[in-house]
């Protein structure tokens, strides 16, 4: 008997909680207590993607600043995740099943925000070696087959629309990972892949060169990609055809 009392009372309790539950599932929220509601813009779907790339005051050593940079030169990139010819997980993963169309949607979104440029580096090597940098990467060096940075990436180092990115403002360490990645074949673009040729001309100690020279030179508050460059380019390059 008091088994089944027990029995009785358990079940009691339990319909009593579940109607509870029901009658308070069922009850209209409150203003104050409803989820807020999310714009649904391309700015609030690629915080993700901001959080690494478009930091107003900070840049991070590996994750390059985005913001400003070509439209074509970002949908290029996005692709290459996509496809395999750049390696980087977390990026892969982001982009596998994103289709062209919102590719260049983002693209876009980012090539129209420009930072505030952050302040140049200060040079840490030796002024030789910021000597030898700034000849790569202003004249470059015909004994080797290497153009100069300017002849590609523009005259101010700010990058060609559509598809030439800039380099003033990058990291030395991010720099030399891409020439490293490029070494290594874990970079890869449209062939030809002008990018890899230069890289596999210069030795590490012209990289170490170029990219430390890069990294002290600062742009212009109003710094912006260059509308044209001379053709053709001094070497073919398939992710910027002439």
């Amino acid at each position: 008997m008091r088994n089944t009392l027990t029995s009785a009372l358990v079940l009691g309790a339990l319909a009593f909680t579940a109607g509870a539950v029901s009658a308070t599932a069922a009850a209209p929220l409150h203003a104050a207590e409803r989820p807020a509601v999310l714009p649904d813009t391309m700015q609030q779907r690629l915080l993700a993607c901001a959080s690494c790339h478009a930091k107003k005051d900070v840049n991070d050593a590996f994750f390059p600043r985005i913001s400003g940079k070509p439209a074509g030169y970002l949908y290029n990139q996005l692709v290459n995740f996509r496809e395999g010819r750049r390696q980087f997980p977390l990026m892969t993963y982001m982009v596998d099943y994103l289709p062209d169309a919102y590719l260049h949607e983002i693209a876009e979104h980012f090539a129209s925000e420009h930072l505030p440029p952050l302040p140049a580096r200060a040079a840490d090597v030796a002024p030789a070696v910021l000597a030898r940098g700034r000849q790569l990467a202003m004249q470059g060096d015909p004994a080797i087959k290497v153009p100069a940075c300017i002849a590609c990436h523009g005259d101010k180092l700010t990058g060609v629309a559509p598809s030439i990115p800039g380099l003033v403002g990058l990291p030395p360490d991010y720099l030399n990972a891409q020439f490293g990645a490029w070494r290594n074949k874990a970079r890869r673009a449209r062939e030809p892949d002008c990018m890899a040729v230069i890289t596999g001309r210069l030795g590490m100690g012209d990289v170490a060169a170029v990219t430390a020279w890069l990294s002290t030179q600062q742009a212009a508050p109003d710094a912006r990609p260059a509308s044209a460059i001379a053709r053709p380019l001094p070497i073919e390059c398939g992710s910027a055809p002439d």
